[in-house]
């Protein structure tokens, strides 16, 4: 070895090695003077020994739990996929299930590395001005110091490895979750299933409605349209409330050439947020929505009188076909719903096609 080597091999032993999350050797972490070294006090009552490492051998298996849950976490979010209620409850309680296992192996580490591992003493804390003069300065100093000597935190290189370790998946998760912010939904929020000729059905049985049979005025249907009953998501969007009326009660906001014989198809989903609103009242003629109390006037192309939505519920155009079954004319002119921020583009399309057409 030549004498260059030799003097580098001397300085690097002269240099101490710099843990993670420690301050350097020699730089103090507040104020200008070096951190000292924390005094001998009878008070404290260190941890015995071989408890101390079957605590820590106890905690660095709970850190690994913790990363193996993080890493089920962000493989849970690429498995399983949602589309259908089936499969989003699956993928709900992977995700649930894996944080939670994750965050919950990670507090209870860090709890038995404090009630286990770290020496026991009581601190008095007294009241005084929070001035950050020299003397709190060199207080905090001091004590941090000692605080990061008296956790362990650099005497015991597994537990330092394996919380980096299960620390970061978790670090990780957010970025995975991004995902959620797109794709965009286009231009799917502004159509739903009904289309010209298909049926409407009653909710809950299926069964057709012929229009002759449902003459009493003031009575209402929840309605589904036909093959759709089951599907979900298409019923998020398609679900009406089926009114009669007499035609002479019809006011100027009902577009009578969407009604038959009396009959107006409206929307059952609150434009306020979604809610069903299934609730009538037959004296008033008022539809009511039960969450947060938005009412519309049935016989006025169901206006909003009172509440917190912004707009009526949408018409849906009906009549008849040949064997005198209600059916769609077509989809709602307008996006059914809450508010979404391209709404206002899909509104303007049907008042230009309405205008079109008159």
């Amino acid at each position: 070895m030549t004498s260059n080597e030799q003097s580098s091999h001397e300085e690097d032993a002269r240099v101490p090695r710099r843990v993670i999350g420690t301050p350097a050797a020699g730089t103090a972490v507040l104020g200008d003077s070096p951190p000292p070294a924390p005094a001998e006090d009878p008070a404290v009552v260190l941890p015995d020994p071989a408890a101390a490492k079957r605590a820590e051998r106890l905690v660095a298996l709970l850190f690994l739990v913790t990363f193996l849950s993080g890493i089920a976490f962000i493989a849970s979010y690429v498995i399983f996929q949602v589309g259908t209620v089936d499969s989003t409850a699956a993928s709900n309680l992977a995700l649930g299930g894996s944080l939670t296992l994750a965050l919950f192996s990670l507090a209870s580490g860090i709890v038995l590395w404090v009630r286990r591992i770290m020496p026991k003493y009581n601190l008095v804390q007294e009241r005084h001005l929070m001035v950050s003069d020299t003397d709190t300065r060199e207080y905090v100093d001091k004590t941090f110091v000692a605080g990061a000597n008296e956790s362990g935190f650099v005497k015991h290189k597994l537990l330092r490895r394996t919380l980096l370790l299960a620390a970061a998946p978790l670090g990780l998760a957010p970025l995975v979750l991004l995902k959620d912010l797109g794709p965009l939904p286009g231009t799917s929020l502004r159509h739903t299933v009904w289309k010209k000729g298909l049926r409407l059905t009653v909710e809950g049985t299926g069964a057709p409605i012929r229009a002759a049979d449902f003459n009493s005025p003031g009575g209402i249907l929840s309605v589904v349209p036909e093959g759709y009953a089951h599907d979900l998501n298409a019923l998020a969007k398609a679900t009406l409330i089926l009114i009669k009326f007499r035609p002479e009660q019809f006011k100027a906001g009902t577009i009578k050439n969407w009604t038959h014989d009396g009959i107006v198809a409206y929307s059952k989903i609150c434009t306020h947020v979604g809610c069903p609103a299934a609730l009538y009242e037959q004296t008033t003629h008022h539809i009511l929505c039960p969450c947060h109390q938005s009412t519309f006037d049935a016989t006025d192309g169901a206006r909003v009188i009172f509440g917190p939505a912004a707009r009526p519920l949408p018409q849906l155009p009906i009549g008849v076909d040949s064997e005198g079954y209600l059916i769609a004319q077509a989809d709602f002119d307008v996006p059914v719903g809450p508010s979404f921020w391209e709404r206002g583009d899909a509104e303007a399309e049907a008042r230009e096609a309405r205008e079109k057409a008159s």
